[in-house]
């Protein structure tokens, strides 16, 4: 009877949650734009990508080129890092459906906000003592199989539940750690991503550590500038102050996203109508692994680069040299920011 009036409660919350401030949704977000449901995958001789298949015989012919016209028009803007590789430029490419014009707003807004969110972003070390305490307090595993529709699963979860070890911030510096490493090294490209936060183990005072105005530059970053395609998010394992949680998020997340938001009651198997077994672990039910063993080889690839991470040539914007013509970097995460579509206040 309690989880009855849980669910009831949680969801009620949740519909309140959708219906809250927000007006019509964004007519443009990204990560979200729709495919074609015919998509093919085209093989070039150093990548794997998935695309429409009625981009395809444009795309084979024309996406060097446009990786080139990219980088021409990142010789004009000296504000931005200039070594930037091929494979990162493509996924740029890719998230925006090969549009030069979203590809290059996708790219400012990228650096211009790890910039402005040192906390997240600068002194990037993994074998900080720090970041190795995340790794073993907490489960950031990329699975290594797609679902049919070739979306990307993340899994999210606490392996130590105890609060007193939880930091929130050095938590999502780790994570954009594991996220670069895949952004910078993944020669496949997906369709979508779909990211799981299981919360058991998660408690008020977890909730007590979330520093909000990172929290904000987080939410901004993932909802603006991270070259994905969000398309479902799944959060397991619901608890009881599920409100609490919604209440500090909705003043920063986009109605598309949050329109994108499954929960699931403990010991329910309502996950598995989005995401078949066999792209799981054996903890949650799959056979691809246990989830421990995926989490070290992760660990590893994220050490691999840590002469990469430390780099800041490849991540930081100097805002001294960007052109008069493009501002937009100025006050982006004040009231009074020129990016229209980044307002999230």
């Amino acid at each position: 009877m309690q989880w009855c009036i849980l669910t009831h409660n949680c969801f009620k919350t949740y519909r309140k949650f959708l219906m809250g401030k927000w007006g019509n949704a964004y007519k443009y977000n990204h990560f979200m734009y729709p495919l074609s449901l015919e998509e093919t995958a085209l093989h070039t001789a150093n990548n794997s990508v998935i695309v429409r298949k009625s981009m395809a015989p444009q795309l084979l012919k024309n996406h060097n080129e446009d990786i080139e016209k990219i980088k021409e028009w990142l010789s004009k803007q000296p504000h931005l890092p200039q070594n930037i590789g091929d494979l990162l430029l493509l996924r740029f490419l890719h998230t925006c459906n090969y549009s030069l014009e979203q590809t290059k707003h996708l790219i400012d807004l990228f650096f211009t906000i790890r910039s402005q969110a040192p906390e997240i972003f600068g002194n990037r070390d993994p074998t900080d003592p720090n970041i190795q305490e995340v790794f073993k307090i907490i489960d950031l595993v990329p699975l290594p199989s797609p679902t049919k529709e070739n979306y990307k699963v993340f899994i999210y979860r606490l392996a130590d539940p105890d609060p007193d070890r939880y930091n929130f911030v050095d938590s999502l510096k780790t994570f954009f750690m594991i996220a670069d490493t895949r952004i910078v090294t993944e020669t496949e490209f997906h369709s979508g991503e779909i990211p799981i936060f299981d919360m058991e183990g998660f408690s008020l005072k977890h909730l007590t550590k979330i520093v909000l105005p990172v929290l904000k530059k987080y939410m901004l970053y993932t909802q603006e500038a991270h070259p994905i395609k969000l398309k479902q998010i799944h959060v397991l394992n619901i608890p009881p102050f599920l409100d609490r949680c919604l209440a500090i998020l909705k003043p920063f997340m986009k109605s598309e996203v949050a329109s994108v938001i499954h929960f699931h009651l403990p010991n329910s198997e309502t996950l598995y109508d989005y995401i078949p077994r066999d792209v799981l672990p054996v903890e949650y039910g799959g056979n691809i692994g246990k989830l421990k063993d995926m989490k070290n080889e992760w660990i590893k690839k994220v050490i691999a680069l840590k002469e990469y991470f430390a780099d800041q040539s490849r991540w930081k914007v100097d805002e001294s040299r960007r052109p008069i013509e493009n501002q937009n970097g100025k006050q982006l995460f004040g009231m009074q920011g020129s990016f229209r579509s980044l307002n999230i206040d």
